[in-house]
C-alpha cells in the first residue's frame, strides 16, 4: 500500500499544514470541507507538495521530519509560497 506525506497551503492565511495519509485526494477533500478540527478555520487549502512512501511508518517518520525546524526550512526552499 502507498502512503503520502503532504503539504497544504491555506489560501486564507498562507500558512502550511503537513500531514500523512493513505488516500491523498480524500484527505484534501476532508480538510477543505472543514471537517478537520485543527484546520477548519483556515480553509480552503491547496496541495503544494507531496511524497509517496511505501509504509505508514515511513510516512509518519517523514511527516515528523517535515514538521521539524529543518523540515520547515526545506519546505521554504521549495518556493511554493503564496
Amino acid at each position: 500500500m502507498t502512503f503520502f506525506v503532504y503539504v497544504l497551503r491555506s489560501l486564507k492565511d498562507n500558512k502550511y499544514y503537513v500531514g500523512q495519509t493513505s488516500n491523498l485526494e480524500a484527505r484534501i477533500d476532508y480538510h477543505n470541507a472543514g471537517r478537520q478540527k485543527s484546520t477548519k478555520y483556515r480553509v480552503p487549502f491547496k496541495l503544494v507538495y507531496y511524497e509517496e512512501l511505501s509504509s505508514r511508518m515511513k510516512a509518519v517518520k517523514r511527516e515528523k521530519e517535515l514538521k521539524s525546524g529543518k523540515g520547515r526550512d526545506y519546505i521554504k526552499t521549495l518556493r511554493i509560497g503564496a
